[in-house]
């Protein structure tokens, strides 16, 4: 065992979550956990009344990169600083008055939750140099069930069992194809393409982001089903990539990085800043009569 992972499981879950995710996923995983909560953003979106809201606010068709880097930014800033810190109370702050303007269900809450618990667990497992361990994944269950907690969610399940049935069986309930889930798919496909290839290649990138979607999302989507041998293949790129990183020397710090949300923000953001301005345009259906400033929207 290395040195990291000895430091991770001298804490406790329960009372040292916000240490051992930032340790997790900003020293022993960083950009695993990245590309895990990428992928579990598709998730969420084969869920028809979660991708019909975020395709009517427009934000993913017209500003895609802003889209995410906000998200990414408020999310680092919390798993950075800790939800009990003052710019962690901040960010979740932030995320519940842009939730608040819209109708959005306390199960639809839930489900998301479930996906930032559930898929680095996942990831990390298939393509990270090891699995988490059990002390590692309850944190996880416990840093989520506390930010679930103070962005006003009702009913979250009790133990990170219960969260798994919770998510397996929405799935299975709520997954289908709908147009709008496809079209704010597609926009998070090409964005996460945009990073790698110029336009004119986006469309030899794509059937690889699709080799790395399970089933369910590419009926959901409407995405083509990669070959056997193009799944095989990505997949093993991905497990060889963690097998590597695990023979590199330990990070001796969190990875902070002081670039994100650079491409949006260029000249740096503050956390009151982010989101999306008041929604305009938006279907009065998906808005909220009363906004309450500080509510989840659930």
């Amino acid at each position: 065992m290395t040195s990291l992972s000895a430091q991770i499981e001298a804490l406790d879950p329960e009372q040292d979550a916000q240490e051992i995710v930032r340790l997790v996923f900003l020293q022993a995983f960083p950009w695993d956990g990245t590309r895990a909560l990428e992928f579990a953003l598709f998730r969420t979106y084969a869920v028809p009344s979660i991708g019909a809201l975020l395709d009517a606010t427009g934000e993913f068709g017209q500003r895609t990169q802003k889209r995410y880097d906000d998200t990414d930014l408020l999310i680092h800033t919390f798993v950075a600083e800790g939800y009990e810190s003052d710019l962690g109370r901040q960010a979740i702050r932030r995320m519940n008055q842009i939730h608040s303007k819209f109708q959005i269900s306390n199960a639809d809450y839930l489900y998301v939750l479930s996906t930032f618990v559930l898929e680095p667990i996942r990831w990390i497992a298939r393509y990270g140099s090891r699995p988490l361990t059990q002390v590692e994944q309850q944190a996880c269950y416990v840093f989520w069930r506390e930010v679930g907690q103070r962005m006003a969610l009702r009913e979250i399940p009790a133990s990170l069992a219960s969260l798994e049935d919770y998510n397996l069986v929405y799935e299975r309930e709520h997954f289908t194809f709908s147009e709008p889930s496809r079209r704010v798919a597609l926009a998070t496909r090409e964005l996460l393409l945009s990073w790698y290839l110029p336009r004119w290649l986006r469309p030899l990138g794509a059937p690889w982001v699709h080799a790395l979607l399970d089933e369910p999302l590419l009926e959901a989507f409407g995405f083509p089903r990669p070959s056997r041998l193009r799944r095989a293949l990505a997949e093993s790129v991905l497990r060889w990539r963690g097998r590597i990183s695990g023979w590199l020397p330990e990070r001796q710090a969190p990875q902070v990085l002081p670039k994100r949300g650079a491409r949006t923000y260029p000249s740096g953001y503050s956390v009151e800043s982010l989101g999306p301005k008041p929604p305009v345009g938006v279907d009065p259906a998906f808005l909220k009569p009363s906004p309450a400033e500080d509510a989840p929207g659930g």
